[in-house]
C-alpha cells in the first residue's frame, strides 16, 4: 500500500532567511485512506502521521508529535548559524488501521516510515551598508541569493543538538 509522503514546508516561500532567524517547519498532515477490495470484500485502510522527524541539514534535527503550522506560529522552528545551502529534510511515521465491510477500525502491528521531498534553503548572512538615498531601493534584487554550490553549502553546526517537541 502506498503511503503519500507529506508535504514539508521550512522558512519563508522566498527560500531565503537570515542567519537567526527563525525557521518555521510544518507539514500538510492528513490522515490517508485506501479503499481497495480483497477478494470482493471492501476494505479501507488508514495511514495516520504518529510522528514528525526534522533534520535540518546542518546536524540539527527535531521530534514531534506536532505537525506545526505556517509562519506566524512558531511551534515547529529553529534557526541556522551559519550562511549556507541546507536541505530540510522530514521523515514522518504512520500507524495504521483497517475496517472489512465498513466494520470497526482494527489497528495494524508496526509503523511506516515515509521520507517527504527535501525543501532547499538558503541561510544568508544580513549586513548593514550606506545607500544613497536618492537611489530607490528594489525589494526584489535584494537580497542577492547565490547559486547552490560546493561553495555556497551551508558547513555543519559543532553544536547540533535533537530537540524533541
Amino acid at each position: 500500500m502506498p503511503v503519500k509522503p507529506l508535504v514539508a514546508a521550512a522558512g519563508p516561500d522566498s527560500g531565503w532567511l537570515p542567519v537567526n532567524m527563525v525557521n518555521v517547519l510544518h507539514a500538510e498532515a492528513e490522515t490517508q485512506s485506501m479503499p481497495m477490495e480483497l477478494l470482493g470484500v471492501p476494505v479501507v485502510v488508514r495511514a495516520t502521521p504518529v510522528l514528525y522527524e526534522w533534520d535540518l541539514g546542518d546536524g540539527n534535527t527535531i521530534s514531534t508529535t506536532n505537525p506545526g503550522k505556517p509562519f506566524p506560529s512558531e511551534v515547529v522552528s529553529a534557526t541556522y548559524r551559519y550562511e549556507g545551502w541546507y536541505d530540510v529534510q522530514l521523515t514522518t511515521t504512520f500507524s495504521g488501521q483497517f475496517s472489512v465491510a465498513g466494520g470497526q477500525w482494527q489497528d495494524i502491528d508496526g509503523t511506516i516510515v515515509v521520507a517527504s521531498d527535501p525543501v532547499s534553503i538558503f541561510s544568508k548572512s544580513m549586513e548593514s551598508r550606506l545607500v544613497n538615498g536618492d537611489v530607490p531601493v528594489d525589494e526584489e534584487a535584494d537580497p542577492w541569493v547565490p547559486e547552490r554550490t560546493e561553495e555556497t553549502e551551508g558547513p555543519s553546526d559543532p553544536e547540533a543538538t535533537h530537540r524533541e517537541l
